[in-house]
C-alpha cells in the first residue's frame, strides 16, 4: 500500500470520527477528566461513567444469563408449539363426526 493511499485512509477516518461526533465526545471527556479537582483512581471508568456507558458489569456474566435465557426461550417456544399442536388436534376430533358403519 502506497504512503498516499495510507494517508487518505487516515484522513477518512478522521473524517468519519469527526462527521459523527466521536471528536468532540472524546475532547469533552479528557477536558472534564482534566478539570476534575481530585482525579479518580480509575480514569477509564470515569470516561466510561462520562459516556454513559455501565460502571463495573461483568460483560461475561451478561453473556452467559443471556445465552441461557435464550435457550429457556427456545424450550418454552417448543413447548407452546407442542400445546398448541395437541389443542388443534382435540379441536380438529371434536369437531369430525364419528361414522358408525352399523
Amino acid at each position: 500500500m502506497s504512503y498516499q493511499a495510507v494517508d487518505q485512509k487516515k484522513e477518512d477516518f478522521r473524517k468519519y470520527l469527526e462527521k459523527n461526533g466521536i471528536i468532540d465526545a472524546l475532547t469533552k471527556v479528557l477536558v472534564g477528566l482534566y478539570e476534575e479537582p481530585e482525579k479518580p483512581e480509575s480514569p477509564i471508568e470515569f470516561i466510561k461513567q462520562f459516556l454513559g456507558g455501565p460502571g463495573d458489569v461483568d460483560v461475561e456474566a451478561l453473556k452467559h444469563e443471556n445465552d441461557e435465557l435464550k435457550k429457556r426461550v427456545d424450550e418454552l417456544q417448543l413447548r407452546i408449539d407442542e400445546l398448541t399442536n395437541s389443542c388443534n388436534l382435540k379441536e380438529l376430533s371434536r369437531r369430525q363426526p364419528l361414522y358408525n358403519d352399523s
